[in-house]
């Protein structure tokens, strides 16, 4: 058992990495529901700082690092597991360590090397990072040409661009920017996003995940070292399911939650209809049949969601010298598409269903039942599900294998 110790109830302190099925990491994430639920009831919209902050010092960014590196040793399914135990207790934190679990999974695949050691160091220490990738132009999502510029200066370059729902870059320590050189090369920039000409705002409107920090970034001049900047390699097999499947585990937590907040809802009627099947709503049979099929499909999720981390699991381990095994990588691919199409409906037919549990008072705006359909559909949006049918579609019928360098973003 870790020899971690705590405060006080308010205040964790961690001397090690928190662990999977760890006393820590159950109080961690305790932690963090508690803060969420205080901000929910409070009417606001605080942002999860202290969450974000809990999460570095118990340094649970660094899960899949070998614990001789300073993590935790946790496999991908293991990572997923944790991901969605922490949507169930706040999805826009977990939300938000999204691509900060993506970039750690490429640095863990790269060779071995200086850098590699540099940044898996900062991520044992605590630090997290964001993304600055996506731009709305009229290049298409998944295209490598952007329209932020990497421009060379000195012993240096300059940045300038802006880019748009960069989910976690407000509470992260490091941001990483796609970019064009001159030359139409391909470029990313791993830069502290405190640097000067770094502007983070906090702008999204999203109907829901409204506190993920995915907001704009906008890059005016920024200088860039040298060693902060990597040429990205076309040729490196394209798959990318990691940052679509990390989705699915977030809709997979919010359905525990949906589960939980429906039992719940059940236990605070006083009262039921005259033609109900019992005289109190916790003996209804129909409420007790409802309450079953939204555990069931929070059970499905789940267990969906981590049949496809398995998959990518398989993919890492094939790794050499940076490079996955192509047909790995496809199945991980497929695997993470087949959980969209049925999760997502899934999981936006229960957030609904939570309602017939209730009366007309569990539409009221201080109950906030709705956050969990706002939630669902805001992740779900992310990739349209029936450009993800028709690809597995497609495969099955005319093994086309599905479309490569996908962005999910």
């Amino acid at each position: 058992m870790s020899n971690q110790k705590h405060l006080t109830s308010d205040t964790l302190t961690f001397t090690e990495p928190v662990r999977l099925h760890s006393n820590e990491l159950e109080q961690l994430i305790s932690a963090i529901a508690k803060d969420a639920e205080v901000r929910r009831k409070s009417g606001s919209e605080a942002r999860p700082f202290y969450a974000m902050e809990l999460i570095k010092k118990s340094r649970l960014g660094a899960l899949r690092l070998p614990v001789e590196l300073g993590g935790s040793g946790a496999s991908i399914r293991d990572l997923f597991y944790v991901v969605i135990r922490l949507a169930e207790a706040d999805p826009d934190v977990a939300h938000s360590l999204r691509f900060h679990y993506y970039q750690v999974e490429e640095f863990l695949q790269s060779p071995a090397g200086k850098e590699r050691d540099k940044w898996l160091k900062k991520v044992a220490e605590g630090d997290l990072i964001g993304n600055a990738y996506t731009e709305l132009s009229s290049n298409n999502v998944g295209n490598s040409v952007y329209e932020t510029t990497l421009t060379p200066d000195g012993d240096g370059y300059r940045l300038n661009g802006t880019k748009y729902f960069s989910t976690g870059t407000l509470y992260a320590d490091w941001v990483l920017v796609m970019a064009s050189t001159p030359d139409g090369s391909t470029v990313s920039a791993l830069i502290p996003t405190d640097r000067e000409g770094v502007i983070i705002e906090d702008d999204w409107d999203g109907i829901g995940q409204r506190l993920t920090g995915s907001g704009t970034t906008r890059l005016e001049n920024v200088f860039v070292y040298k060693d902060e900047v990597t040429f990205i390699d076309e040729n490196k097999t394209p798959f990318n399911s990691f940052l679509q499947l990390i989705l699915h585990a977030v809709i997979a937590g919010i359905l525990r939650n949906v589960v939980t907040d429906a039992a719940a809802l059940v236990h605070r009627r006083k009262r039921t209809f005259s033609f109900a099947a019992a005289d109190k709503p916790t003996d209804d049979p129909l409420l007790q049949q409802v309450i079953g099929q939204l555990s069931s499909s929070a059970f499905a999720a789940e267990a969906i969601v981590l049949t496809a981390a398995d998959a990518l699991d398989a993919t890492v381990d094939s790794v050499v010298d940076g490079n996955l095994d192509f047909d790995l990588s496809h199945e991980a691919s497929l695997r993470a598409a087949q959980a969209k199409v049925i999760v997502d409906e899934l999981a936006l037919r229960a957030s609904t269903l939570l309602f017939e549990v209730g009366g007309a008072s569990a539409t009221r705006q201080s109950e906030n039942l709705d956050r969990h359909w706002r939630n669902i559909r805001t992740i779900a949006s992310h990739n349209p599900t029936v450009y993800k049918a028709r690809a597995i579609g497609n495969y099955v019928v005319n093994n086309t294998k599905l479309p490569i360098r996908e962005v999910y973003f």
